[in-house]
């Protein structure tokens, strides 16, 4: 269908060797998307192209920190010369430190909310020219139910994350004029590697998730990706501010009453 084809289209999305942004890529790939990504190192840059080359997708990477203006700015004038104009900006980079707040450090509560409050607009405010100069562009920032909800250990993420949700609403105020959407997807708990121990049958987080979640499941990246897609193409041009949050039901549930 047009309203979600993405043929033409230049896809940048932070952080995407593995995982979500993998994900998210992928999918843009197989709605028409030419895919860009990046990473912090050369290694990790190298594993994500050799995922995207095996499976079908040509695909560029490139090594920048998302917290360093300057090589964010140097990244995407390399990209914008190399690749093109970047059309859609993922913005997925991120950390999470589960550290009870007694226990964190200032140091360690400042580096989740660089990479996860500030790299989103840094690289945001480098791309927007060039959405700006081509007549519009789409923005998807990874936010969080910790946007929405708090959750022990995870202070500095929560913090970052709800930062993000109105980040997100204020970029889409100022660049709305421009045709530029700034949008927002809210994860629930994926199934990734990284979850892969929690989610063992019998733990008691997964007992938790499965409990707490109305689809009574985990999510899968699988999930994901439609809701990129519609964020990321015309389908969403009078969506603006915004944040989908694709939970199984989660944020609806007040949770199950006591037998």
């Amino acid at each position: 269908m047009k309203l979600f084809d993405l043929s033409g289209k230049i896809a940048m999305v932070t952080g995407g060797s593995y995982g979500i942004g993998y994900a998210l890529a992928s999918a843009f790939a197989q709605a028409g998307a030419k895919i860009v990504f990046n990473d912090i190192n050369q290694e990790m840059v190298d594993k994500g192209l050799a995922a995207y080359k095996a499976d079908g997708i040509e695909a560029y990477g490139y090594v920048f920190d998302v917290t360093d203006e300057d090589a964010v700015n140097a990244g995407i004038a390399r990209i914008q010369k190399e690749v093109g104009v970047i059309d859609i900006l993922v913005n997925n980079a991120g950390i999470i430190k589960r550290i009870p707040a007694l226990e964190m450090t200032a140091k360690e509560f400042r580096q989740v909310i660089d990479i996860d409050l500030n790299g989103p607009f840094i690289v945001s405010k480098a791309v927007a020219p060039g959405m700006i100069a081509k007549g519009g562009g789409k923005i998807i920032n990874i936010c969080s139910m910790m946007s929405e909800l708090g959750r022990e250990t995870v202070s500095a993420y929560a913090a970052a994350k709800g930062g993000l949700k109105m980040l997100t609403k204020n970029l889409a105020v100022e660049w709305a004029e421009h045709n530029i959407q700034v949008n927002g997807i809210g994860p629930g708990y994926i199934a990734t590697p990284q979850t892969a121990p929690l989610r063992e049958p019998g733990h008691p987080f997964n007992d938790f998730i499965i409990g707490r979640t109305p689809a009574a499941r985990w999510g899968t990246t699988e999930d994901l990706q439609g809701p990129a897609i519609f964020l990321a193409s015309p389908a969403s041009d009078f969506v603006n501010g915004h944040v989908l949050y694709v939970d199984g039901g989660i944020l609806a549930y007040i949770g199950k009453q006591p037998k």
